[in-house]
């Protein structure tokens, strides 16, 4: 008996020594450099390594290279717009993809993302590619587009 719960305290540590937040899963993932710089530039990395729980639509280096270079560029350049558009693709709480719905979500920059169910989750023109990347504060959903507040 004492055996199986030294195993089992064993395998609860080094589960728990793996665990990542958003910001190192997103790194770990590889496809997310851009979002990664981003979060830097407008000093979100702490709040993303934070408690949470976060909902975070991420957009890929793909999504980010579709955004014309100058509005890329002046986004990078401008840490409080840069912080207004990435808060605008995070979601309070863990929403897992069995759990959304179609309709507006509140994001924490204060405005609404458009959800669609149909054919596939669509966040107002994002397709989301990959649902579920779990992190210990949260979840990140995949997406092809930088969505952008209105």
């Amino acid at each position: 008996m004492k055996k199986a719960m030294l195993i089992a305290a064993f395998a609860l540590a080094a589960a728990g020594a793996q665990a990542k937040d958003i910001v190192d899963t997103a790194v770990a993932a590889g496809q997310f450099n851009t979002l990664a710089t981003a979060l830097q530039k407008a000093g979100l990395v702490d709040t993303l390594k934070g408690k949470g729980p976060f909902t975070v639509f991420a957009p890929t280096d793909e999504a980010f290279a579709r955004l014309p270079k100058e509005q890329l560029d002046a986004l990078l350049a401008d840490p409080a717009m840069l912080a207004a558009v990435l808060t605008y693709h995070v979601v309070p709480g863990r929403v897992m993809a069995k759990d959304v719905k179609a309709g507006d979500v509140a994001t924490v920059q204060g405005g609404k993302l458009t959800v669609r169910t149909t054919g596939g989750v669509m966040v107002n023109d994002a397709r989301v590619v990959k649902a579920d990347v779990v992190a210990d504060n949260g979840v990140i959903h995949v997406i092809d587009r930088v969505v952008l507040p209105r």
